[in-house]
């Protein structure tokens, strides 16, 4: 590289976002570090002094469901470094319960935060990533291909996500830009943290549903005992970014992979990538 190249990575204030930012930065990548709230970044900045790549990290506000906030930040980016030659979608909510018992709201923030801003974030990103023929990397989750229980809305915006970026996958191609989906499995980081906070409440408000979900949340703790940390999640991430021809579809781990195949026969994307590549070229 005659220059650095240059990642945006959303999301990054704590757990897989965070981790990919300090894994680009060791990797050479000029990497803007997004988050909501930027008075958060300080774990980030420590990390990332830690490893040795503070100069190559820098943190800006973007809020994927503030649109605006979206556009000013790639504004920024471009005029400040020149280019823009990734973009990691990371930033993401959970959002636990049964539909009989959430309100349409709760669904369409769920959508907001995991799919809307995903969105919206890559459509203002795409013209400068034609621009320098660079790469789209989006964290889904294992849960955008198997429907999972009490995820009804988390599990539909992440299958929105997958739909999204599998149709758009073969279109960015023909200008030069790849599209890629990381599905993580159980990953321990504060995504899920306040899930042992707030099961007693949870469970109090479950009513008919409380031994489903009771079970669920058993189950669920017992999963995160063997989770992934969020340096081993984002390896993948790393392994997209820098590949010369990233595949379209990557698990993080094999228990993801096996999870995944269930409903999966084509695990790295290429059957239905080939077939829908026919319809644009």
């Amino acid at each position: 590289m005659t220059s650095p190249k240059t990642v945006l990575i959303t999301g990054t204030s704590s757990g897989i976002g965070l981790a990919a930012a300090v894994g680009a930065a060791r990797a050479g990548w000029t990497t803007i570090a997004t988050m909501r709230n930027t008075a958060k970044a300080e774990a980030l900045l420590t990390a990332a002094a830690e490893a040795g790549v503070a100069d190559r990290v820098q943190v800006k506000r973007l809020d994927v469901v503030a649109h605006e906030t979206i556009a000013a930040c790639l504004d920024e980016v471009v005029a400040e470094h020149g280019r823009l030659d990734a973009l990691v979608n990371n930033a993401g909510a959970a959002q636990v319960g049964t539909i009989e018992q959430s309100t349409l709201d709760d669904v369409r923030a769920a959508m907001e935060v995991n799919f809307f801003g995903v969105v919206a974030t890559t459509r203002t990103a795409l013209p400068h990533l034609r621009a320098s023929q660079g790469r789209v990397i989006t964290v889904t989750s294992v849960g955008g291909i198997v429907g999972q229980p009490f995820n009804e809305a988390y599990c539909a915006a992440k299958f929105a996500v997958e739909g999204f970026m599998e149709s758009l996958a073969p279109v960015a191609a023909t200008v030069g830009v790849d599209v890629t989906v990381v599905e993580p499995g159980a990953v321990a980081s504060e995504f899920v943290a306040n899930l042992g906070h707030d099961a007693g409440a949870l469970l109090g408000a479950a009513g008919p549903y409380a031994p489903a979900l009771k079970a669920y949340l058993d189950r669920t703790r017992r999963s995160f005992g063997n989770a992934q940390t969020p340096a081993e999640a984002a390896a993948p991430i790393i392994d997209a970014l820098t590949a010369d021809r990233p595949p379209f579809r990557l698990q993080t781990s094999a228990w993801a992979r096996d999870f995944v195949a269930t409903t999966l026969a084509d695990l790295d994307g290429s059957a239905v990538q080939n077939l829908t590549g026919t319809w644009v070229r």
